[in-house]
């Protein structure tokens, strides 16, 4: 029983992370367009470019100023509804940007 479980449980850790979805972020970020730009360049400085960003980077900054622990008046509003897939995908897209 003891062999048993111990296998399951290796098999179970040894699949893949579901992979984030680019496309999906691609449709989720039109709303960001309206400040870093719809290729993530941003317009001006005032705001970051996001194109090529690294995604865990963007995943951290996200989850963030959702929850609350980075202020920013318009990204915690923003960052708020997002779900962890919705930041997941959100990030995958911006950094498959060359």
């Amino acid at each position: 029983m003891k062999n048993t479980a111990m296998i399951i449980l290796a098999a179970l850790l040894s699949l893949p992370a579901v992979a984030a979805d680019a496309e999906a972020g691609k449709a989720k970020a039109a709303v960001c367009a309206g400040c870093h730009g719809a290729d993530g360049i941003s317009f001006t400085p005032l705001y970051p470019n996001l194109k090529g960003q690294k995604a865990a980077y963007l995943e951290k900054q996200l989850h963030a100023f959702k929850d609350g622990s980075r202020t920013d008046p318009v990204m915690g509003p923003m960052a708020g509804p997002l779900s962890d897939e919705d930041i997941s995908n959100l990030a995958a897209y911006f950094s498959s940007l060359k």
